[in-house]
């Protein structure tokens, strides 16, 4: 399969990939205002469509603020390629040796929020498809992009869609690993309230869905719960009455690889508070990323064990809060695994309250959309790798006939979700290659 991407597809892929990352468009509301999540994504959904009506195609802007997609082709059959635009957080800018808004690029890697994660395998499938139209192929299908704004929190966007819009017969999304992913876990994601306090506040973590890096204390007794730490073997830095445990951050679907600062920080806490939230936090989690000491051993051999994260925890003199991630494999349902963790929780005093539930994603490997992908990515790169399975949520499941397709390689460093995120333009490239081809065989043959 010879390439269709040119030069100036990838010159002009990275100056639009440069204007999608300088909007930091991360969620600034709570989805019940115009714009939903407010006016940076709205502003990215605004900018990508006018990317797409650049390259040819027809756009549509949801009036209430929840998506967008643009169209090209014709025939009866409907192509859809999910992409998402927002963002999480920039985290520690201390950390970042660029501006995350920026798109700086340098040897040969663009920097910025958003490379990885989803803007730039966006850029890649918007530039496939054009690669495709410049090489003058026929569309007998209908082709489709359709970009999200709420995938890091609720993906409502995609709620709002399907209740609106033609759903696709098949597509992939760009928001996962090559080879392709067949299997997604479960996702849930729950808030366990508890009592207030009036002598500990706590406030740490931004997103459920990701493991924290740093966490936080300041009291008149920093120095005792310093030297908790100390013996424990914790991470930490104490400056000014103010305690900061060091852990790492990354996505929750692999917090194994992980260190939560929360976990951390509440193992020292507990020899010197008794709160519900944090004797919950130290005896049940501590360093635990499987959710053993709660839910027991929830395993299976297709997508592996439970991952259970710890993404924020809040402590006021009014109440109290722990914010939970879980993916769930396949073969257990979420519903099992929510009454072990209410249980569990109902016996520290906390109250269960679920924020967020996703049904797991199968495609079997032998249907001819995984056959076909496979094929072009393993023709494309020499890779005989088998399709895998993830802990990551993806809009596949979403829809019918969906898998998650790239844009990142088996040997790419993730950097999603971690300060100085950026994506190796050789890899972009790559990416938009393979991309070009799915699109020509998905919808030109």
């Amino acid at each position: 399969m010879d390439s269709m991407i040119k030069e100036v597809h990838k010159t002009e892929s990275l100056l639009a990939l440069q204007k999608l990352i300088a909007i930091p468009s991360v969620n600034t509301s709570d989805g019940m205002t115009n714009p939903p999540f407010g006016k940076a994504i709205e502003d990215c959904l605004t900018e990508a469509l006018v990317i797409c009506e650049e390259l040819g195609m027809t756009t549509y802007h949801d009036p209430a603020g929840f998506y967008g997609y643009a169209d090209y082709g014709q025939g009866e059959e409907l192509v859809g390629i999910l992409c998402h635009l927002d963002v999480v957080p920039e985290g520690n800018l201390t950390l970042w040796k660029t501006n995350p808004f920026e798109g700086v690029v340098k040897d040969g890697v663009i920097y910025g929020r958003g490379s990885q994660d989803d803007k730039g395998p966006t850029i890649a499938a918007l530039y496939a498809f054009k690669a495709v139209v410049d090489a003058e192929l026929t569309f007998n299908k209908r082709i489709r992009f359709i970009f999200g704004t709420d995938e890091e929190t609720l993906w409502r966007c995609m709620d709002q869609y399907n209740l609106n819009e033609e759903a696709p017969t098949m597509g992939f999304v760009p928001d996962g690993v090559f080879p392709l992913t067949y299997a997604e876990k479960g996702l849930l994601q729950a808030k366990l309230i508890g009592p207030g306090s009036n002598n500990l506040a706590l406030h740490c973590g931004e997103a459920s869905n990701v493991v924290p890096g740093k966490a936080s204390y300041t009291g008149q007794d920093a120095n005792e719960i310093a030297e908790t730490l100390k013996e424990l073997g914790i991470d930490y830095v104490l400056a000014n009455q103010m305690i900061t445990v060091n852990g790492k951050a990354v996505h929750a679907s692999t917090a194994e690889l992980g260190i939560n600062a929360i976990n951390k920080l509440a193992q020292g806490l507990a020899a010197h508070y008794t709160h519900p939230v944090i004797n919950f936090l130290a005896e049940k989690v501590a360093n635990e990323t499987n959710g053993f000491s709660i839910c027991g051993e929830v395993k299976d051999a297709l997508t592996g064990e439970l991952t259970f994260n710890v993404g924020s925890v809040h402590i006021d003199e009014a109440s109290s809060e722990i914010v939970l991630d879980l993916r769930i494999p396949v073969k257990y349902t979420i519903e099992g695994i929510a009454s072990l963790v209410e249980k569990t929780a109902n016996e520290y005093k906390l109250v269960y309250e679920e924020y967020d539930a996703v049904p797991s994603l199968y495609i079997p490997k032998e249907s001819p959309l995984v056959q076909t992908l496979m094929a072009i990515y393993r023709d494309k790169t020499g890779d005989l790798s088998e399709p895998t399975t993830s802990g990551g949520a993806t809009y596949a499941r979403k829809m019918t006939n969906m898998v998650a397709f790239g844009a990142h390689f088996p040997y790419t460093k993730s950097l999603a979700h971690q300060e100085n995120e950026g994506m190796k333009l050789e890899e972009l490239y790559l990416a938009m290659d393979i991309y070009a081809e799915t699109i020509a065989q998905l919808c030109c043959k």
